[in-house]
């Protein structure tokens, strides 16, 4: 479902021009994504939670998904936040560029930008997701907001609950908005998506291999 649901996007990426097509030895310096993760944050504002206005053309779909992990908390949560582990987890997800981290009080905020690279009709397509995380150390859960090609903006809350027997419980709270013509297809996958990365950051951690 998640190379379906990619290349699907990848051919709404080709035929409306939204991203460029490239190989993965592109020459896109780190710089380059930091700007363009700023024109997006300016334009989009992706952090705002607000829910579309009735009749904007645009909707939201809200989802929660669990996994539990036998491992202890809070080393769970400092594996599963750091998105440089999910790296070879997410199939496409061949490397994530943060542009600025800084804390204020209990929170650790970070500026990146996750690039996947998708297969299509003998092409690569490079698909970026502009995020900005928020770890909140004292309450042991994390926000991020993200926003990428055609016009998809996610916010998530993920939560770390601790279990009898040194487990952990994680709680992925997501809420999809996109047009009202594709938020169907983009609630459904991304959260297919998410669970797809659960269950292998718990066999990582599980293994020892994190």
């Amino acid at each position: 479902m998640r190379v379906v649901a990619a290349q699907m996007f990848a051919a709404a990426f080709v035929v409306t021009a939204l991203t460029t097509p490239a190989h993965a030895d592109t020459t896109e310096s780190d710089a380059d994504i930091a700007l363009e993760w700023q024109s997006v944050y300016d334009t989009y504002h992706f952090t705002d939670a607000t829910p579309p206005a009735s009749g904007s053309g645009r909707s939201r779909v809200v989802n929660s998904i669990s996994v539990d992990i036998d491992s202890p908390m809070p080393l769970t949560f400092y594996k599963y936040s750091d998105f440089n582990n999910h790296i070879g987890k997410n199939p496409f997800l061949k490397r994530v560029v943060t542009h600025k981290e800084w804390k204020a009080a209990s929170t650790t905020y970070r500026n990146l930008t996750a690039i996947e690279e998708i297969p299509y009709e003998g092409m690569i397509v490079v698909s970026k997701t502009h995020a900005q995380q928020r770890l909140h150390l004292n309450g042991f859960y994390y926000e991020t907001d993200s926003w990428s090609q055609p016009n998809v903006v996610t916010h998530q809350k993920i939560e770390f609950t601790p279990l009898p027997g040194g487990k952990t419980r994680v709680t992925e709270n997501l809420a999809f908005e996109a047009d009202d013509s594709l938020i169907d297809f983009v609630a459904a996958n991304g959260t297919a998506a998410h669970q797809q990365l659960q269950t292998a950051l718990k066999q990582a951690i599980e293994s020892g291999e994190l």
